[in-house]
């Protein structure tokens, strides 16, 4: 349904899911796992996994906090995205790579929850992506100490608000990964 032309296919975006993102992040080896778990299930149905890998003055490019977590390895071939904004297609080129592989539905997984994660499903939205939020394959860490809600909260709270985001001639959802499939809309 996107309105996207000509964009029949799904991708399933992994966001930031990078050693200095998720060390310490809530429920992280559960949802490093569903992650997994997903990644294995896209390859198994020839269904493109698209990485992003952030960097900036603490995730430096080349540095063990910068790359993605050893439970995770992106394949030859599969897009690898580099970003410097919480917006995956801020300043990237994966609008071009989506393009590129004829993508316009979009299964997302990563973190944070409350920067990334938020800022990714948004740019996709207003692209004109399908855009489907896996909720229990994205996290965050406890920034409660700065005044943000816990880190259970956060993730809650974002699954209620996408499972009910809308817009003309696109979908958003939310999906448990048991649920994923990747070629029908939630």
């Amino acid at each position: 349904m996107t309105t996207l032309e000509n964009r029949p296919n799904s991708a399933l975006l992994v966001v930031d899911v990078q050693n200095g993102v998720v060390a310490g992040a809530h429920a992280r080896d559960v949802v490093v796992g569903n992650i997994g778990k997903l990644v294995e299930k896209a390859r198994g149905e020839n269904v493109p996994v698209v990485w992003v890998r952030h960097s900036d003055d603490h995730l430096a490019k080349g540095s063990d906090e910068w790359r993605i977590v050893g439970e995770l390895e992106p394949r030859d071939g599969e897009a690898l995205v580099e970003k410097s904004y919480g917006d995956s297609f801020e300043d990237t080129d994966l609008e071009a790579v989506l393009s590129r592989l004829a993508v316009g539905r979009l299964i997302v997984v990563g973190a944070q929850t409350d920067a990334c994660i938020r800022s990714t499903l948004h740019g996709a939205f207003v692209r004109g992506y399908d855009t489907t939020l896996v909720n229990d394959a994205h996290t965050t860490a406890d920034l409660s100490a700065w005044g943000a809600p816990p880190p259970e909260q956060v993730i809650a709270h974002t699954n209620l608000y996408w499972n009910e985001h809308s817009g003309p001639g696109r979908t958003a959802g939310t999906v448990a990964t048991a649920d994923v499939g990747f070629g029908a809309t939630p």
